[in-house]
């Protein structure tokens, strides 16, 4: 467990994307000191594929991220059903990472959804292995290398206003801005 206290945390999300396409998808990254933005980063994932811890692992410790003490995700998947392992990610990064979503998943429909995409074991897999979702004031969280104390206390230094922390907020942004010309809605 980490005993610093986090303020420097990145947010990724993944940008719009063509459904019928299966081009590679952009995820950003937003790097935040508390709320204030300090840095974006880029890069690439495949469409239901494989590599979506391995790219966001790369991307928080490339460009000189070293300030970065905390990962934020919107979710346990980008790209449609590229699963990010939340525990390998922590591990790889020697960092916490905290999933905040705005309702509880329905796992019933998403491994349902999840049948229809290549190794959709091994996805199931590391979905179940974030653990289940926890309730946390009007959020709901998955967590990797922090107690539900120290995710609250996150929450409470990286949210701005609404429930959405601002690297996630950011990244959800900046992405709909960068890949359609324009940004638009919640994260």
């Amino acid at each position: 467990m980490w005993r610093r206290r986090l303020t420097n945390v990145i947010g990724f999300d993944d940008a719009p994307f063509d459904r019928a396409r299966r081009e590679p998808v952009a995820v950003v990254g937003a790097v935040c000191a508390g709320t204030r933005l300090d840095l974006v980063v880029r890069g690439f994932v495949q469409r239901d594929g494989d590599d979506a811890t391995a790219v966001l692992a790369s991307l928080a410790r490339g460009h000189k991220l070293e300030h970065v003490r905390g990962v934020l995700l919107q979710g346990l998947t980008v790209a449609g059903f590229n699963c990010i392992d939340v525990h390998e990610l922590a591990e790889r990064l020697s960092l916490p990472v905290l999933v905040v979503m705005r309702r509880r998943p329905r796992f019933e429909l998403i491994y349902r959804a999840l049948q229809r995409v290549p190794h959709a074991e091994a996805k199931r897999a590391a979905i179940e292995r974030a653990g289940e979702p926890e309730k946390l004031g009007s959020v709901w969280v998955q967590r990797a290398g922090l107690t539900l104390h120290e995710a609250g206390e996150l929450l409470e230094r990286t949210t701005l206003q609404g429930r959405i922390p601002e690297p996630l907020r950011l990244a959800h942004l900046i992405a709909g801005g960068l890949t359609t010309g324009k940004s638009r809605g919640r994260p």
